[in-house]
């Protein structure tokens, strides 16, 4: 088994970063930019091991700046079918195969930016590793799953609890949330937003489709 973390800087606002992002224990972690991520890296004093993209919004001087201090870049043109994060979880993917990705600065700003980086999970090659992807931001945590029985274990910061089907679900049961289902089904997308834990972990299961969850605070 994999235990390797890898962490995934894509362009969103700084402003939405975790709190204590650059600590140390996360410093020890393997580190990707995509496009405007790897700038955020390189001035925060992070040394990516690689970063990919178009690169179209950084000035001469800041590609400079990425070239000189990162092993190796990937320039993609600007006029391709994969968003710059979906290309830099490809090259994880194709590179260190199965890991835990953490992936930073996807929220905020643009909201088509938004929606791209959670709907890619339903598409190959992500959709066979997307209970290894999270996302994180300052108020949200981001997981996915497929058909399974799950329990998870609550943030200690975290208030709220959604259950968001990105595709049909069948069958979704939240066993012991504050406000639970039985085998529900869903035909299309819903936020079902707004649940919390009623105690330290959360039970849930579905048959079929894909469930988002967000741990999330005010």
């Amino acid at each position: 088994m994999n235990n390797l973390n890898v962490n995934l800087m894509v362009g969103g606002p700084t402003s939405e970063w975790p709190e204590n992002l650059f600590e140390s224990k996360q410093r020890e972690n393997v580190w990707v930019g995509a496009d405007r991520g790897a700038l955020h890296l390189v001035k925060n004093g992070i040394r990516p091991e690689l970063v990919i993209g178009d690169f179209d919004s950084s000035t001469s001087a800041e590609k400079q700046l990425i070239k000189d201090a990162v092993p190796e870049v990937i320039t993609a043109k600007p006029e391709k079918d994969d968003t710059d994060t979906e290309l830099a979880l490809k090259k994880i993917i194709e590179r260190y195969g199965s890991c835990k990705i953490k992936i930073f600065g996807a929220t905020g700003g643009r909201l088509d930016h938004l929606l791209a980086n959670i709907f890619f999970v339903l598409r190959p090659p992500f959709y066979e590793h997307l209970q290894d992807i999270n996302l994180y931001d300052r108020y949200n945590t981001v997981s996915f799953f497929k058909p399974g029985t799950y329990r998870i274990k609550k943030e200690v910061d975290k208030k709220y609890l959604a259950f968001v089907p990105l595709t049909a679900v069948k069958k979704l049961t939240l066993k012991d949330e504050k406000y639970r289902l039985n085998q529900q089904d869903f035909s299309a997308p819903i936020s079902l937003a707004s649940n919390e834990f009623e105690g330290r972990t959360a039970e849930f299961s579905f048959e079929a489709g894909v469930v988002c969850v967000i741990q999330s605070k005010d």
